[in-house]
């Protein structure tokens, strides 16, 4: 590919010809331990551990911009005994065995030092020419994972070392744009936190509602009169039915999608990771159509329900699933949907799983599933209630996704400095 013009070739990739292309080493401070691994294995042990003092940083406490979360503690001699082990503020904390590629960065508060593990490497940059923000996104880059995992010792449990660490290859910016790049990212990175306070809070507000309005806590305006204590048996079209038995294929448009246990979120969504197919003679005797319900039957997603929707796509069944078909005159497809995530449906599929075993219920045991029905007419009022929240949600879910998108767009323009905003 023909370089743009004012680039050059580096080890890194097409970066402008203002920036340097140095490795991990070239951008550390000169203080001693500047980059450094955790305690041998010996110097530091569980027994070290207390309640309170120096926290330390284990895979645990990684994962997010960050470290943070719950921390294990030892006292203030043990840590001065390890001194070169500890991380201060704005250092960049890298995981070196378990789960490779996490990077997170040292916050200022609440603790002045940290000590990492074992299974953790810092490094404290020279902040003259290298700020951490910037170089943690450089990190967390789709490049540089893939060179921090390129680099991955194989032999007994994959791993890096401080030789590999050192080495890594890195652009550097002048650091007035280093700054800008990291306050851009920065920028996007506190949208994606406040979008996902705001989806939490709606999910909350909603389970809130759903408790109080599918167990009568609250009524609706305009419904009185009380509610009916049925069985799902009572209310079914059909008896329940079991899926297909057929192994799943890779996905295809020509044929219709699978869905089996792995495929329905917690909170009763069609979620494949991957789309799989199904090729049967028999597949059309399984297709869902709208209003069906598949409960799961076994193992330890027991209980999950998903309701059919028609933008899913054509969807059949597996075998781990079983059908039910509401009687839209008893009981509404999308209120029994909305019951299956309330506390009382739960401590029910608890109390039936509990046998020896893998945990399941079948068909006829769903059948008995208890349920405190309001008329027809309040379950669709409840029900739609609940689908403008749901509305509501994955209106935001799905910016949050395109928030997500623009970012990575954004990391891979700004960090090879296609886009300059200095």
């Amino acid at each position: 590919m023909e370089l743009k013009p004012g680039f050059k070739e580096t080890v890194v990739g097409a970066i402008p010809k203002d920036w340097e292309c140095t490795n991990v080493r070239g951008i550390a401070s000169a203080a001693r331990n500047a980059i450094a691994g955790g305690p041998f294995g010996s110097d530091l042990v569980s027994a070290d551990y207390v309640n309170f003092g120096v926290p330390v940083i284990r895979g645990q406490n990684m994962g997010g911009q960050w470290v943070g979360g719950n921390f294990a503690f030892v006292t203030e001699d043990k840590a001065k005994s390890l001194d070169s082990n500890l991380a201060r503020p704005h250092d960049i904390v890298f995981t070196q065995r378990g789960t490779l590629g996490q990077v997170s960065l040292v916050p200022n508060e609440p603790f002045a030092a940290y000590l990492i593990s074992q299974s953790q490497m810092k490094l404290s940059s020279n902040r003259t020419i290298a700020d951490p923000l910037f170089y943690y996104y450089v990190f967390t880059s789709d490049d540089q994972q893939s060179r921090i995992r390129g680099g991955t010792i194989q032999t007994g449990v994959p791993h890096i070392n401080l030789g590999i660490l050192k080495d890594i290859p890195v652009q550097r910016p002048p650091i007035a744009e280093q700054r800008a790049i990291a306050a851009a990212l920065s920028d996007i990175d506190a949208l994606l936190e406040g979008l996902g306070r705001l989806i939490a809070k709606k999910c909350d507000l909603k389970k809130a509602a759903m408790q109080q309005l599918l167990t009568g806590q609250i009524r609706l305006p305009g419904f009185f009169g009380k509610w009916k204590l049925k069985v799902l048996a009572d209310c079914l079209r059909t008896v329940p039915d079991y899926g297909i038995n057929a192994p799943a294929v890779v996905y295809s448009e020509r044929l219709p999608t699978y869905i089996r246990i792995t495929d329905i979120s917690v909170d009763g969504r069609f979620r494949p990771a991957p789309r799989v197919s199904v090729k049967s003679f028999f597949s059309d005797q399984y297709l869902l159509t709208e209003g069906d319900i598949v409960f799961t039957r076994t193992g330890a997603s027991v209980g999950k329900a998903y309701c059919y929707r028609l933008e899913d796509g054509p969807l059949v069944f597996a075998g781990f699933l079983i059908r039910v078909r509401p009687d839209a005159d008893a009981l509404m497809p999308a209120y029994l949907a909305a019951y299956a995530t309330t506390k009382p449906y739960w401590d029910w599929v608890t109390l039936m799983s509990m046998r020896s075993g893998q945990p399941g219920i079948n068909g006829k045991e769903y059948g008995q599933l208890p349920i405190n029905l309001p008329p027809p007419a309040e379950q669709t009022a409840i029900a739609a209630v609940l689908s403008d929240m749901d509305t509501e949600i994955s209106t935001l879910e799905s910016r949050r996704i395109k928030t997500r998108a623009l970012k990575q767009s954004m990391m891979q323009e700004l960090l090879t400095g296609r886009i300059r905003l200095v």
